[in-house]
């Protein structure tokens, strides 16, 4: 690939708070450089992130290190902001808890057909932005999603999955934030919950916001659930099986993403009953079984096995614990 295209390219990260949450970032960059040590990296970060990066010698893990204001330290002062931190051409923002799986020069040939995108799913379901448990029952009873869209002026929601953000036109990139910011400030006359109040949560949600402002500029979305070419899919115990070192990464990837969906269900036991019952009917219970581009740890009650790793890679490149 022409140096000059590879120079243009780049990967973002952000890391503020406890330093977890760095060697989080770091740990991902090193599955990176598994296999991409030619495209940079760039970390918007604390001061105090920075200091740790000097300390222990690891700043040269990052191609460029900027100081990520104290207003942009949060899920939405970051996501609804990302028209400002776009050091190259074309930015791949990514989550830090996220590993590397594959080559991602594939991923970055179809990246360059937008000028925006976010990961998703063209549809997003009634638990988007939504109550989590039986009060999704009232939602679809009430109709409070439709309403929503009918008072937004909005014919479709995408389910957007922000743990992967390309931009390569500020412009647009702006347009998509700031009607994201206009709707988050609008929640109260929408269906959406605020996601602080989810267990082990707390910080706001950006995904709903940017959902909707994604369908509102009709900005295609990049599909996340895409067979063998699945830009990232979640860590699920039960759908996953992987080395230690997350170099090997194998998920199962139902066909029909209703028969998907049913990884939210905590119960193995009723999970798999559910799978058996819709797998009567031909071709629901088709699977794959595919390596994405990404693993994304996005799910609180899977996040362990990530927060082991980082610790692990952390432990191996400082010495000491």
């Amino acid at each position: 690939m022409p140096e000059n295209r590879l120079k243009k390219e780049g990967y973002i990260y952000s890391s503020y708070g406890d330093e977890k949450y760095l060697r989080h970032a770091v740990a991902s960059v090193k599955t990176l450089r598994r296999y991409d040590e030619d495209r940079p990296v760039a970390l918007y970060c604390s001061n105090e992130h920075i200091q740790i990066l000097k300390k222990n010698g690891l700043t040269d893990l990052f191609d460029q290190i900027h100081f990520l204001p104290e207003e942009n330290r949060s899920i939405t002062g970051f996501k609804h902001q990302v028209h400002k931190f776009m050091p190259y051409e074309k930015n791949l923002f990514l989550d830090s808890d996220i590993i590397w799986c594959r080559d991602p020069d594939p991923l970055w040939s179809v990246l360059e057909t937008f000028h925006f995108t976010i990961s998703g799913n063209h549809i997003a379901d009634g638990f988007f932005g939504g109550p989590k448990g039986i009060g999704i029952v009232a939602d679809v009873i009430f109709q409070r999603r439709k309403r929503t869209l009918k008072k937004f002026g909005l014919t479709y929601l995408n389910r957007v999955q922000t743990g992967m953000i390309y931009a390569a036109d500020r412009d647009v990139a702006e347009d998509v934030c700031r009607a994201a910011k206009e709707f988050l400030s609008r929640r109260d006359e929408t269906h959406f919950r605020s996601r602080k109040s989810e267990t082990g949560r707390n910080e706001e949600s950006c995904e709903w916001s940017l959902g909707m402002a994604m369908s509102k500029l009709n900005i295609p979305i990049l599909p996340w659930l895409n067979g063998f070419n699945s830009p990232q899919l979640d860590y699920i115990e039960s759908y996953t099986s992987h080395n230690k070192d997350f170099s090997k990464v194998t998920c199962t990837l139902y066909n029909d993403r209703f028969v998907y969906d049913f990884k939210a269900v905590r119960s193995g036991l009723l999970r798999k009953l559910l799978i058996s019952l819709f797998s009567l009917v031909p071709g629901k219970g088709d699977f794959m079984r595919v390596t994405p581009y990404c693993l994304h740890f996005g799910w609180y009650h899977q996040k362990k096995p990530f927060y082991d790793f980082a610790d692990r890679v952390w432990e191996g490149l400082v010495g000491r614990e």
